[in-house]
Order: C-alpha cells, then structure tokens, then sequence
C-alpha cells in the first residue's frame, strides 16, 4: 500500500512538473514568439498608433478645445456616450456595444436625426448628403473606420481649420482609404485614427 502510493505521488510530481514546463514555459514562450514574427507583431501589441494617438483597431470620438474650430475627422456615433444627451459622442470606453434598438424605435429615429442635423450643421452641407454611416452606431460603439463618403464631407472643414490645402487633405483621405477584404468583403473603409494622424503630422 504504502509502496503504491509512492509510486502514484511520484507519477503525480513528474507529471505536474512536464505540465508546468509545457503549458507555462514553453506554450507562452511559443505564443510569444510567433506574435514577434514581422506582420503580426503590431496587431500583437495592439496597433498602437505612434505619438499617443491610441490605437488603429479602437475608435474614439476626437472632442475639439473649440466646436467652432473643429480640426478633427470624426468616427461613428456610439450607442454608449460617455454623457447620456451626447448623441453624437464621445463614447465611454469602459464598455462597448450596440444600442439593440430597431429600425421602427422612436429614440433611435430622434437620436439618427437629430445626428444628422448636427452633422449637417458642423460640416455646412444640407442634413440630405450626410452619409447613413455618420449617423448609425456601429455593434461595437468603437468602430475605428468611417466610409469614404463620410471621410470626404469632412474634408473641407478639416482643411479650413487646419490651414492645410484641401487637396492635402483629400489625399490623406484616399492614402488611407483600404478596399473590400479580399476584394469582396464589406465595404471600402478609412481608418479614422490613422487619418487624424496623417493631417496631425502634415500640420506640425
């Protein structure tokens, strides 16, 4: 009896030691440096953005010193705003997600247009030509991408605020603008995080 239970002790110790080299040495060591391979290691530590301008995968809503001298490109409104009148944002980053409200809720018809006039009125074009992306919330409330279209109506005012030529400004829009995954998913996109970066650095 006592010679069993021995031998099962000892079975025990070497199998607990083989476990703790495999799954918390050599596995996490494994892991470690497939995420150092050159591609993935960006992603792996979160697609920072430099110079502190967060992060490429997680958007947050820029807020001007001054509404009237606006020099951001702005994300997708989020469901979850850090003030609850703020409709436009920006979001609170503590939690993420959709509002769950349909097409026919009465709140979300009000929040859209109300959204879409105060788009309309910052960007001084008619509530008509604000893209359906400018006043929808994305599932995640953190979306970092914005349509081409809704890049575009914000380019003027950009460029009036920043000082820089529109046509810099464009071309920032269309540097930064990815197509369809694999040529068929989704829909072109513009990475609001990298975009402000782009004009940021261009205008010193």
């Amino acid at each position: 009896m006592l010679t069993t239970l021995r031998r099962q002790t000892a079975v025990g110790l070497r199998l607990l030691l083989v476990l703790t080299v495999l799954c918390g040495i050599t596995y996490p060591l494994a892991i470690w440096g497939v995420s150092r391979i050159p591609g993935l290691s960006t992603g792996a530590e979160g697609s920072v953005l430099p110079g502190g301008a967060g992060s490429a995968v997680i958007g947050i809503d820029p807020v001007a010193a001054d509404p009237a001298a606006d020099p951001y490109f702005h994300t997708r409104p989020a469901a979850n705003t850090a003030e609850d009148d703020a409709v436009l944002g920006p979001a609170d980053t503590s939690t993420s997600g959709g509002s769950n409200k349909g097409g026919f809720d009465d709140e979300l018809v009000a929040a859209v247009q109300q959204r879409r006039d105060l788009i309309a009125a910052r960007e001084g074009v008619p509530p008509a030509e604000v893209p359906a992306d400018a006043v929808t919330a994305s599932a995640s409330g953190l979306d970092p991408d914005i349509s081409p279209a809704y890049a575009r109506l914000q380019v003027a005012r950009v460029a009036r605020v920043t000082g820089l030529p529109e046509a810099e400004i464009g071309r920032f829009v269309a540097e930064h603008t990815a197509g369809r995954t694999l040529g068929i998913l989704g829909e072109p996109r513009v990475n609001v995080g990298e975009l402000n970066l782009a004009v940021r650095t261009a205008g010193g």
